[in-house]
């Protein structure tokens, strides 16, 4: 009996092989909703982490790094108190109301129109 070890690496989720994301989505069919229970906080050395779930393929494991948003502490307790806090600081605490004009036609594309006669 030989014992092989299989290679081990880390792939981001975008730069996966054609075969990793094959197993990756027959392990994860539903994606997101199925990743998750399984997704592992990796720190690194240098003192940042990362988020990865394991897949493996028959000559290798990889980990494969998932992009996660962390809620950041001063940004929540902005958002609580109503100020800024969101993905928009740079626009004005006032937001219009209306569209910036009233000449909505020029959104339609014609296509779906039917008539009106």
């Amino acid at each position: 009996m030989v014992n092989a070890q299989k290679k081990r690496a880390v792939v981001s989720y975008e730069n996966m092989s054609p075969e990793l994301a094959a197993a990756f989505a027959e392990k994860y069919p539903k994606g997101y909703a199925d990743y998750l229970p399984d997704l592992i906080k990796y720190d690194k050395p240098d003192g940042t982490s990362f988020f990865a779930v394991t897949v493996e393929i028959e000559e290798a494991i990889y980990l494969v790094k998932i992009k996660v948003k962390i809620d950041d502490a001063e940004d929540i307790e902005k958002w609580l108190d109503g100020v800024g806090g969101g993905e928009d600081d740079e626009e004005p605490d006032s937001a219009p109301d209306t569209l910036p004009d009233d000449n909505v036609s020029q959104y339609s594309s014609g296509e779906d129109e039917g008539s009106d006669a």
